[in-house]
């Protein structure tokens, strides 16, 4: 049921879109609790939405962004904030704030990571990043794009076949899977030091792990191979907890 209401919300708000300009997000929040999406631009770009907002079950919300925009969006979970937009996440939290206003959010949490061209390539490079772990199941699919565009995607819950070495808890449930280099902050697993080359940093145990799982997901600090996308579209779909 919820995969088909997801599937008549997309064509309904595809149909809306392709009358628009520009290069825009639809954020939709397919899971079956609230989460509080984060948005954070690179240095040098805005950051929309003032950083962050709130997303019930089943809404969605369409940012229109500037051309040649990077910046990364992840999801929140368990947060509570007080009528001035201040409390706390589960996961993700960005300095106790509901708009996050230039803050990154804490990790372990599932990234959607995009640079929308630059001033010598149009092409739109984009990916679901595990190398600060996993919070939220998320996906990026552009809609009306070249043929050939990617998605960028790890759909299955990794909380549920986290080693426990990785495990972020609360009350006694899994909430978050840290990455290796989270856990361990060595750098043969940060890719730093003498292992900051693609020659010197391998992907671990647990990356190989993430990766089997979510084949379409960059699982570690090298893996441009299979884990970045490319495309040209004048829209992208992001949902967290999207079906499968």
């Amino acid at each position: 049921m919820r995969t088909n209401l997801h599937f008549l919300l997309f064509l309904c708000l595809s149909c809306y879109l392709s009358l628009s300009n520009g290069t825009q997000l639809l954020i939709v929040n397919n899971c079956k609790e609230s989460i509080w999406p984060g948005i954070l631009g690179t240095a040098g770009h805005e950051t929309p939405s003032n950083g962050g907002f709130h997303l019930k079950i089943g809404e969605q919300v369409v940012i229109k962004l500037p051309e040649l925009w990077s910046g990364r969006i992840w999801g929140r979970q368990g947060c509570c904030f007080d009528e001035n937009g201040k409390g706390s996440c589960q996961t993700g939290d960005c300095s106790g704030l509901l708009h996050c206003s230039g803050a990154g959010g804490i990790p372990p949490a599932t990234l959607v990571e995009m640079t929308l061209g630059t001033s010598n390539n149009p092409k739109h490079y984009y990916d679901v990043s595990l190398v600060d772990g996993f919070n939220i199941p998320v996906s990026m699919i552009p809609i009306g794009g070249i043929t050939g565009c990617g998605v960028a995607a790890c759909e299955a819950d990794l909380n549920q076949c986290c080693p426990e070495y990785l495990a972020v808890k609360c009350q006694g449930k899994v909430v978050g899977c840290k990455s290796a280099c989270l856990a361990s902050n060595s750098p043969e697993h940060c890719c730093t030091g003498e292992f900051s080359s693609k020659n010197t940093c391998k992907p671990t145990a647990f990356s190989r792990l993430f990766k089997t799982i979510c084949p379409r997901a960059y699982s570690y600090a090298f893996d441009e191979s299979t884990g970045l996308k490319s495309c040209k579209a004048p829209r992208y779909l992001i949902t967290f907890c999207p079906p499968t």
